[in-house]
């Protein structure tokens, strides 16, 4: 049941839960709820929405093939805490944590999340988001910037989120086994061919 809040003597806000929100949750309906509120994802950009295709087919097909686990688009709700449901990008789990999918969202941090940044939810995915990510144990964050191209990694480091490879040409991934980027595939203005970089992931 959702919880009424009063901010002032003349105004309530009200706080879902993650049962309610996951019931309200319509298939194409992106939105997050952070701290009990719903925050819907605005579409997003042409440079966003290719960065992000691009990646989701690389990982996809280097952990399909590895048979390393699972990697979910946005369209797929991850259950953090009982007021906190995220869509990130991409959310991967090991193979050995699939207990996490149940039928309607996944249970529990993502070992990996990747989040392309959009002006009107930046904010959000390096503020609150981050926040409840390290908190939650997620072992990797990856933050790319399709508009300045000034991606950040993030990795754990006991209970924080360290940033690595920090201006690095390589990002390795920990999480991923073997997985790389090279920075330079990471413009969505000047993507390589996906079978260019299956070809470099090879070697």
């Amino acid at each position: 049941m959702a919880t009424r809040v009063s901010v002032s003597a003349s105004t309530e806000r009200e706080l879902l839960t993650a049962r309610d929100f996951l019931d309200r949750l319509e298939p194409g309906r992106h939105a997050d709820l952070i701290d009990g509120e719903v925050f819907r994802h605005s579409p997003v950009s042409i440079r966003q929405a290719d960065l992000l295709n691009f990646l989701d087919r690389l990982l996809g097909s280097y952990i399909d093939r590895h048979g390393l686990g699972r990697l979910y688009r946005e369209v797929v709700a991850v259950k953090l805490s009982g007021r906190n449901v995220f869509l990130p990008d991409l959310a991967f789990y090991r193979a050995s944590r699939l207990e996490a999918v149940k039928p309607t969202h996944l249970e529990g941090a993502p070992d990996l999340v990747v989040e392309v940044l959009s002006p009107r939810t930046a904010e959000r995915d390096v503020g609150p988001k981050f926040a409840e990510y390290e908190q939650h144990g997620v072992e990797e964050y990856w933050v790319l910037d399709p508009e300045t191209l000034a991606h950040r990694f993030y990795r754990r480091d006991g209970d924080e989120l360290v940033e690595y490879a920090h201006g690095e040409k390589r990002i390795a991934s920990e999480v991923v086994t073997g997985f790389f980027v090279l920075r330079s595939w990471l413009n969505p203005q000047a993507l390589p061919k996906l079978d260019t970089a299956i070809e470099a992931l090879a070697t």
